[in-house]
């Protein structure tokens, strides 16, 4: 069938090629429309309760985490000159596009009591026009007696300052994020040269952006990187310019194909798909690489030493060699492939729809590799003359034959003490494994040098953290809020409780403003900053509708974004109040033990009835959280259903249940031996690292397919010889098998240069993992072969 198959593509193999190409350029086409997408929140599965209370939450509140911050740390901050020139700062950081407010220092407010008019009027702590210092020292002073601002704004034992800047959620959920980002960058850059300050920035939007735009970057790096050693790699092995050309137009061909599908399915790049070009590559060389062996293998049955053949004689040949490589290799590239796929396309069985697009791109990505191959490769070498010597001189490589060599007296001699040696090093991986860890941080995956972080760890320092974390208190109807002082009371109680954890900033809720407006009642007295009682509330009840005067403009606008402020933290009915907390990057082992500290204390706050007090904790850092378990999970499971599944598609291959325990215990104990290498190394699962169990699995069992394939169909020249077939196929096979491996670790190896740490982690374990698979196979894999099949029995 096969045979016939590569007599069909060559007979039409100008339509095929012109049906590819075609396919290929609408898929390029559409590849030209990708974008990037960095929504961590897509990982937790819609019907999930954290997803549905976050939903709820912006529904009645708007998006969380669409504050950026900027900050500064000096001594001269009330300097006139300095102070000028930071508010100058601010309002052209204001009138970037995207930046819908700033809230800082020079654009603090006031309230002053207006006796005649019942009324608490906004008012700038700091005028525009501020020309004497004495004027600026004044300012200075009324602004530090106005406790609401302590650690909001600004740190008094550590001289720094923060200003945080409003984004709009819209356009930072669009790819014009990078332009604003990068204005903002470049508006700062400027102050920091003309003022000599240092300035730190964060938020949850901006490293967003920033990882994103690192992850594209990254991919064309990879991209560039994978291709450039795969090159390298074909033209040692083949010494042939056509077939590295043929080999890389395969895996181009693939990534474009990649790319097209992502957008064809709706998708766009995110930390996982990014990987997937990347990936095509590293995948589709050995397909090129065996086709290309077979090839030059049959080629040379065909010929032998006779350099006397006419043109006619030789072109005959070449195509039976051509029909005779896809004869052999359709079936067992067919397969491996398949199982491949398998290793990623069980990341669509899970819940998480990250999960399940990097698994149906891949998977789909995979077969089309296939088939892509399959045409293309053929095809483009019956255009071409022959091989000549030198093609195909890697076939006698001397010392990977002393290598194949060496392994066969293994096999056959060192039976014992290959299985001895396998039995120490697993158990030693199984102790390894019980120090395995599962925790995960927000940009753990950063250079601790890095500017994203260090400017991170700098405000959880001098403010407590940026990362939003949200809590709403519902009271079960409406009006709860206001029209009961004990619940005011209690969310205070619960503020004071959270602003305790160092792990926290000072939380912000509509308690917050309340002792704002009181402290302003008694005339700024700095000891009124705490919650109005009954008593007060009959008193400033006419003074707690602010107004402003109609006649300044500016004040009118204060006023509003007091109003906004305060309105922000409870929801139209004013039946659930929100409390704002930022939180440090804690990590996924702290986060939850934090959390069910706050969720014990409210209980004891607000009881557990919740008939009349419900609180529900929600924001980036519990999506997060959520999100990162479903993954880790996902992946667990996914390793499981690819194992079934790849253990299946050996079972029908092979017709065999001792051949399938062959060929399933020398790929378990490459990925045993890598969950050892993690926990003794310190590295924990998170999901870039536990992505590496699939992948590998899914590529290795290639080797093991094709090794046993080779058995399979060497075992009748043999008569049954279980022992001579298996030396036998060591050296038919091994050759390629280690061409094979070896730009498989290549592939994964430019990994290792991401800034990313999960990436990195991601191409050196995988490297690992393959390159112990690869000697599992060639290895191990004979021992139980001759051990378990008997000497004349297959």
């Amino acid at each position: 069938m096969w045979y016939n198959l590569g007599k069909f593509i060559l007979k039409n193999r100008i339509l095929l090629l012109v049906l590819l190409l075609a396919a290929t350029g609408f898929m390029a086409y559409k590849a030209s429309k990708i974008s990037i997408s960095y929504e961590f929140s897509k990982a937790i599965p819609t019907d999930n309760q954290k997803y549905i209370d976050y939903k709820e939450f912006r529904s009645k509140f708007g998006a969380d985490g669409s504050i950026i911050v900027a900050g500064l740390q000096t001594d001269k901050f009330y300097d006139l000159q300095q102070f000028n020139q930071y508010k100058k700062l601010l309002a052209e950081i204001k009138k970037i596009r995207g930046v819908t407010n700033v809230l800082a220092v020079p654009s603090a407010i006031t309230l002053v009591k207006n006796d005649s008019t019942e009324k608490l009027v906004p008012q700038p702590l700091f005028p525009d026009s501020i020309r004497t210092q004495a004027d600026l020292d004044s300012a200075k002073n009324r602004f530090e007696n106005l406790i609401f601002y302590h650690q909001l704004l600004y740190n008094p034992s550590s001289k720094a300052y923060l200003a945080a800047i409003t984004v709009d959620t819209a356009i930072f959920s669009s790819k014009e994020r990078s332009k604003v980002v990068a204005t903002l960058m470049s508006t700062v850059n400027n102050y920091e040269k003309t003022s000599g300050q240092q300035m730190k920035l964060s938020g949850l939007p901006l490293i967003r952006t920033l990882i994103a735009d690192s992850i594209k970057n990254e991919m064309y790096y990879f991209l560039a990187g994978s291709l450039g050693l795969a090159i390298i790699t074909l033209l040692l092995f083949f010494r042939s310019v056509s077939s590295t050309v043929i080999s890389m137009t395969v895996v181009v061909i693939g990534v474009v194909w990649s790319v097209g599908t992502m957008v064809l399915l709706g998708y766009k790049i995110s930390l996982l798909t990014a990987l997937i070009p990347p990936l095509i590559i590293v995948i589709g060389i050995p397909n090129c690489i065996y086709f290309l062996n077979k090839y030059h293998m049959a080629w040379k049955d065909r010929i032998g030493d006779n350099t006397s053949l006419s043109p006619a004689e030789k072109q005959v040949a070449k195509n039976d060699a051509l029909a005779m490589m896809v004869g052999k290799m359709g079936i067992v590239t067919l397969f491996c492939n398949i199982a491949a796929a398998i290793g990623f396309a069980v990341f669509a069985l899970t819940r998480s729809d990250l999960l399940k697009e990097f698994g149906a791109v891949a998977g789909i990505n995979i077969m089309m590799l296939f088939f892509i191959s399959l045409i293309f490769i053929p095809v483009m070498l019956s255009f071409l003359p022959p091989p000549k010597e030198r093609h195909t001189k890697y076939l006698r490589n001397r010392f990977l034959e002393n290598v194949l060599v060496k392994i066969e007296h293994w096999v056959l001699r060192k039976k014992g003490l290959v299985l001895g040696f396998t039995t120490v090093v697993v158990l030693v991986a199984i102790i390894g494994i019980t120090k395995l860890k599962s925790v995960g941080y927000m940009v753990d995956d950063l250079p601790k040098q890095d500017k994203i972080y260090t400017d991170l760890k700098w405000f959880e320092k001098n403010f407590g953290g940026v990362l939003p974390l949200e809590i709403v208190v519902d009271t079960k109807k409406k009006n709860g809020v206001t029209s009961n002082l004990e619940t005011i009371g209690k969310i205070d109680e619960f503020s004071n409780y959270i602003a305790q954890s160092p792990y926290c900033a000072r939380p912000l809720s509509l308690v917050e403003g309340l002792k704002f407006l009181k402290q302003a009642y008694y005339d700024q007295d700095s000891t009124q900053y705490v919650v109005p009682n009954e008593f007060d509330m009959a008193f400033m009840s006419g003074y707690l509708k602010t107004k402003s005067r109609s006649n300044a403009s500016t004040t009118s606008t204060n006023d509003n974004s007091l109003t906004k402020v305060i309105s922000s933290f409870m929801d139209s009915t004013k039946q659930r109040a929100r409390i704002s907390v930022n939180i440090a990057d804690v990590g996924t082992e702290i986060l939850p033990v934090l959390l069910d500290s706050f969720k014990t204390k409210s209980a004891e706050i607000f009881g557990k009835d919740t008939s009349k007090y419900k609180v529900m904790y929600t924001g980036g850092s519990v999506t997060y959280l959520e999100g990162s378990s479903f993954i880790i999970q996902g992946l667990k499971d996914s390793i499981k259903w690819a194992f079934l599944l790849i253990a299946f598609c050996m079972l029908i291959l092979f017709r065999s249940l001792r051949i399938l325990f062959c060929s399933l215990i020398p790929n378990l104990i490459p990925l045993v031996v890598t969950a050892g290498l993690m926990g003794w190394a310190g590295v924990p699962l998170k999901p870039s690292t536990v992505l590496v169990f699939s992948i590998a699995l899914g590529i290795a069992i290639d080797i093991t397919i094709r090794f046993l394939v080779n058995y399979k169909q060497e075992l009748p020249l043999h008569n049954g010889d279980v022992t001579a077939t298996t030396t036998s196929t060591i050296r038919s096979t091994g050759i390629s098998i280690i061409y094979t491996s070896l730009v498989l670790v290549a592939g994964f190896v430019i990994f290792m240069f991401s800034k990313f740490g999960g990436t990195m982690a991601l191409g050196w374990l995988t490297s690992f993992t393959l390159l112990i698979a690869t000697l599992t196979n060639l290895i191990f894999l004979p021992v139980m072969l001759i051990g378990l099949m008997g000497k004349k029995k297959g």
